[in-house]
């Protein structure tokens, strides 16, 4: 990288941000109170309070959210008639699944190959380390030149919508010119990235019930109905034989015009193993980025070990639906329910409870805010042309920030490109790709303010 002021400033600060990410990963900030403390999601929240009034934002505040989590708040004032960009980042973390699996502890942040592991290490806890480092920089070479609102919440990979929820009552608290969301990727390390799209999402449980209470096989088997073989007959109608995703009167056949994703970089990003077929139909960036995906997500039924000859009373299941941009997922939901109840066998007893939900966004990729974020990452990535791409991921918040700034350009970057592994086991960040992006921010931001000036 070509060295320029901030550059110089921000390679000098990684030492210190490594620090910092260290002691944010260790907090298990994991928000879901059956599987880990409220405690740690609260420290964490903490964490990040005392991290923004040390860099001397005002009315840093926890904000209790109506889904029981925290999100944090901090304003820092800019120059006199300067715009105000919003930053966001997320500190709750997807819990470790594995952790034999895990080369080095999950909340212990570990160098090993040139890459730093550790749960939220990329998502999105070192998006937050990236919105500080490119804030110092800025302080250290002439001082910030906008007003800069930061907001981190405490339940985005939980998807239960309580920022949401506190920003739709509190319209005036989120407001600015422009929103950067770090919560996105490069397409590929070392290439610079913004995100235009993200697939909207639901999560659904159901529980199917057809006796009164599990039966012996033997004696009852193969007239008593089971309700275990019927979420599974539920669950394969979900899919046509090719694996796309298939839910009555739910398109699924769009195509992405944008960015394309080679299905041998798929395939390796994806660690799929030699000679399994991908699903679905169409490009790859088609599937990712363009149509609904049905996940499931996990089942209630018995362990192998410990299984008895039974024919089951009751069976159930989390289900996520990925929903494309175009797409309302409220009119989802109501195909996905649909679809359900008209594939349950038997007259199987079906309850369905929906458990989050967030629309998919496109963002305006012809703003002035991306021109600024093209020369910036271009400078901090020199050499590069920056990519635009969709992901098929979900982030619910952007859709709400549209809906109350319609005025205001968004954009989304972030660590989480595919060596990343986020949600996975081994999840890790580059700490040049954190390096690269804080410059890039830094330089959006003076550019930005320049921008506007103009």
């Amino acid at each position: 990288m070509s060295q320029n002021p901030i550059a110089e400033t921000i390679a000098s600060l990684m030492p210190r941000a490594k620090q910092e990410l260290t002691e944010l990963v260790a907090f298990q900030s994991v928000a879901d109170w059956a599987q880990f403390p409220q405690s740690e999601s609260e420290a964490a929240a903490n964490w990040v309070a005392d991290a923004l009034r040390a860099e001397g934002f005002q009315d840093v505040a926890l904000l209790d959210t109506p889904d029981g989590t925290q999100s944090v708040y901090g304003f820092l004032p800019g120059p006199e008639g300067a715009p105000t960009v919003l930053l966001y980042a997320h500190y709750d973390v997807q819990p470790p699944l594995d952790d034999d699996a895990w080369i080095s502890p999950a909340f212990e942040l570990t160098e090993r190959d040139g890459r730093w592991y550790g749960r939220g290490a990329a998502d999105c806890k070192g998006g937050f380390i990236m919105h500080l480092l490119a804030l110092r920089a800025l302080k250290a070479n002439g001082g910030v030149p906008v007003s800069v609102k930061v907001i981190v919440e405490g339940s985005e990979e939980q998807g239960t919508g309580g920022l949401q929820q506190y920003a739709e009552a509190h319209p005036e608290l989120l407001a600015a010119d422009t929103i950067v969301i770090g919560d996105a990727g490069n397409f590929r390390l070392g290439l610079p990235t913004v995100t235009a799209t993200l697939r909207g999402m639901c999560l659904l449980k159901l529980k199917i019930d057809t006796l009164g209470g599990n039966l012996h096989s033997g004696v009852f088997g193969g007239a008593a109905p089971d309700a275990l073989a019927a979420l599974i007959r539920v669950l394969d109608s979900l899919r046509a034989a090719d694996g796309s995703t298939t839910v009555d009167g739910l398109a699924s056949d769009a195509v992405w015009e944008g960015l394309q994703y080679p299905e041998a970089d798929f395939r390796s990003d994806a660690k799929v193993l030699d000679g399994v077929e991908l699903i679905g139909e169409g490009t790859i960036a088609d599937r990712l980025w363009a149509r609904p995906a049905v996940t499931v997500l996990g089942i209630d039924c018995p362990p192998v070990v410990g299984a008895t000859p039974s024919v089951h009373a009751s069976a159930g299941a989390l289900i996520s639906l990925r929903v494309p941009p175009g797409v309302d997922t409220g009119q989802a939901v109501k195909l996905l329910q649909a679809h359900l109840e008209a594939h349950t066998p038997w007259k199987a007893r079906l309850e369905l409870e929906v458990v989050g939900q967030g629309q998919p966004f496109r963002a305006d990729t012809d703003s002035p805010a991306y021109a600024s974020m093209r020369t910036a990452l271009e400078a901090a990535y020199p050499g590069q042309e920056m990519q635009i791409t969709g992901m098929g991921g979900s982030i619910p918040l952007c859709n709400t920030l549209t809906s109350l700034y319609p005025q205001a350009e968004m954009l989304l970057i972030g660590l989480s490109e595919p060596e990343a592994q986020i949600h996975a086991v081994n999840e890790s960040v580059s700490p040049e790709e954190l390096e690269r992006l804080s410059v890039a921010e830094a330089l959006f931001l003076v550019g930005y303010a320049e921008s506007k000036r103009a």
